[in-house]
């Protein structure tokens, strides 16, 4: 049995995160997550803090704090974000605090090292003299040698995409305090990427089927790769093996080259948790595993080239990805989502007073999943009244409110006389009509709560069409087969609804007398003559207690402001 291996990239303890982290790497993973273990598969979701760096190590000295607890103070704030938004992870640990990771990552850097992919050399590297400390890439601005944008960091260009070495900007700065830097003499280690893409890298993702986006990016990678520094001049992070430093000292492994390894040592240190210390090989060197990462397209050179470079160097048969779809931006007001540049807003207030399953519902419904997207807080007001409030949850209300008055609050038993009629009638209403499932399975989530929406209307125009509050005082048995079908079709909703608003999907299914979670249900099909036995036999079942599904937004809470 395939086991699926979904990572989400990780989140950066340097500060809270946005609605654009949420939209690019997390809300999907988990729709996917919960998707396919309610179709049965087995999966590991896996996620964790990156808390090494010199951006950390600047924002605990400006906080007052030690290392440790500036990492802390941001990793359980992240972690009550994605708690609040009903994202679970299967393993959330950090780079720091893993008891696994130091080991792991220099382990990686002395296979790396065994089988020749990696390059030790003298270099030139920024050294501000003012803060008497070396640049790491991300604190050094300057004007882009490729598009000329004047606001290029010393790893990449916002504006035009280009990887950037750091010594070529044109007129590079300090970030922190606006000197211009001086090249000093140091020796670092870096990653053969040519040589690793001619080994094996390149035919493999040449091989791959890829994202439309993600593809277009992979193919400029390949024609430009350059050696990759993995070392910094610093005390926070991963050291050096002290077997393979030759001498130097207070050295240690750039962020991008130890994140990455997180994946494998959560993994790790999940699995002795668990009791069962050697797991970890099941799903991190078994062809039996399909790796998935989602992150944003920010880090596709990372996730598409340089870290499956890293697995495969090793010669220790990792896992490759067996998908990688990354978002474009999520963006607000018109820009990019940027805690540094302040061009966001707290979004654990935010959700403090906003329903968060609305929130995950509409940002599924606008994900950047081909090009980027927006949030905008009107639309969501407008999206909850339209779609689920009055759609979905209009729909419960009414069929579940009209059997508690009319039907001492159960639900009717199907007339096997009004079956093969109300079943012709509902089939045509959603002849149209998608498993959100297969959209799930193939990262089309917008489209996947599309579906889920469209089968509410498939069963808003069926009990239009049928107008059982009309047909009960004629003919209650008719009525009553009618009020049954629509129940049955209800707690098919309550299902599909869960990988999008799980709690709502609960109570939902509760309302219809359910026992247990739904998520345990099972991923039914959609109704049709190729599916004649989608009914559970609900007739006779007590509904639960009633309430407002979602109920209509009148005030709009001004995120953007």
């Amino acid at each position: 049995m395939t086991r699926h291996l979904v990572t989400s990239a990780l989140p950066y303890a340097n500060g809270s995160i946005h609605l654009g982290h949420v939209a690019g790497a997390y809300l999907p993973a988990d729709l996917y997550v919960r998707g396919l273990r309610q179709m049965g598969e087995e999966v590991l979701f896996v996620c964790g803090a990156d808390e090494h760096g010199v951006a950390i190590t600047i924002g605990a000295e400006q906080a007052g704090q030690t290392y440790d607890e500036y990492v802390a103070h941001w990793r359980e704030g992240i972690k009550r974000t994605f708690d609040s938004l009903g994202i679970e992870f299967d393993t959330w640990s950090g780079t720091s605090i893993c008891p696994d990771h130091e080991e792991m990552t220099q382990e990686f850097f002395r296979q790396l090292d065994d089988r020749g992919y990696l390059i030790r050399r003298e270099i030139e590297q920024l050294y501000c003299t003012k803060d008497e400390m070396y640049l790491a890439d991300r604190y050094v601005e300057g004007t882009c040698y490729s598009c000329g944008a004047e606001n290029a960091r010393g790893d990449e260009c916002p504006a035009c995409g280009t990887w950037i070495e750091t010594l070529r900007l044109k007129e590079p700065r300090c970030k922190l305090c606006g000197e211009a830097p001086q090249r000093r003499s140091t020796s670092h280690w870096f990653l053969d990427l040519p040589s690793l893409r001619d080994a094996k890298v390149a035919d493999w993702i040449k091989g791959r089927e890829w994202k439309s986006n993600v593809s277009a990016f992979i193919k400029g990678l390949l024609k430009d790769t350059p050696e990759r520094a993995i070392t910094r001049d610093m005390t926070w992070g991963v050291p050096v093996p002290a077997d393979r430093s030759a001498g130097t000292s207070g050295k240690v492994l750039y962020v991008w080259f130890d994140a990455p390894i997180g994946y494998i040592s959560f993994t790790k240190e999940w699995a002795r948790k668990q009791g069962r210390e050697e797991d970890w090989k099941l799903w991190w060197q078994s062809e039996d595993t399909q790796l998935v990462h989602f992150i944003g397209k920010d880090n596709i050179p990372f996730h598409c080239l340089v870290f499956p470079s890293m697995l495969w160097g090793t010669g220790q048969d990792y896992t490759l990805p067996h998908a990688v779809p990354a978002n474009e931006f999520y963006q607000l007001a018109g820009g990019k989502f940027s805690t540094s540049d302040g061009h966001t807003f707290d979004l654990e207030a935010y959700l403090a007073d906003t329903d968060a399953e609305v929130v995950r519902c509409y940002v599924t419904s606008t994900l950047p999943e081909t090009a980027d997207a927006e949030f905008n807080a009107n639309d969501l007001v407008t999206f909850n009244n339209a779609q689920l409030a009055s759609n979905l949850g209009n729909l419960g209300s009414r069929v579940l409110k009209f059997i508690a008055k009319n039907f001492d609050g159960r639900i009717p038993e199907l007339d096997p006389a009004h079956t093969g009629d109300l079943e012709s009638l509902l089939f045509e209403c959603c002849a149209d009509c998608e498993d959100p499932g297969m959209d799930i399975k193939a990262f089309r989530f917008r489209r996947a709560l599309e579906d889920v929406l469209a089968l509410a209307t498939a069963a808003n125009v069926f009990m239009q069409r049928c107008e059982p509050w009309k047909t009960n005082k004629t003919d209650a048995a008719l009525a009553g087969s009618q009020l049954n079908i629509l129940c049955e079709w209800l707690s098919l909703l309550a299902a599909w609804l869960a990988p999008f608003a799980p709690h709502k999907a609960q109570e939902l299914w509760l309302q219809l007398g359910g026992e247990g979670q739904v998520k345990d249900a099972g991923w039914p099909k959609v109704p049709g003559p190729d599916n004649p036995d989608w009914r559970a036999g609900l007739g006779g079942r007590q509904l639960g207690e009633l309430g407002t599904l979602f109920p209509r937004m009148d005030a709009l809470v001004p995120a953007e402001k």
